[in-house]
């Protein structure tokens, strides 16, 4: 269980660093990927990341799976 917790901090540290100095990156769009859904109302916007969580989600996936192999 201690191993997963440390790769999980490994994982969020990681992308945490990547997110920070991404922003001065113009290829990095991360959370304004086609599919994600914007809603914008008078003073309200909802925003749906569906394509930046299933990239995440395939992403974390192989990463996860090269950590855990049997």
């Amino acid at each position: 269980m201690a191993k997963v917790f440390i790769v999980l901090g490994l994982v969020f540290l990681a992308v945490g660093l990547i997110l920070n100095f991404a922003g001065h990156l113009s290829f990095f769009r991360l959370g304004r990927l086609p599919g994600d859904l914007i809603f914008k109302r008078d003073n309200m916007t909802f925003f749906l990341p569906v394509t930046t969580s299933i990239v995440l989600s395939i992403l974390l996936t192989l990463v996860l799976s090269l950590f855990f192999r049997r």
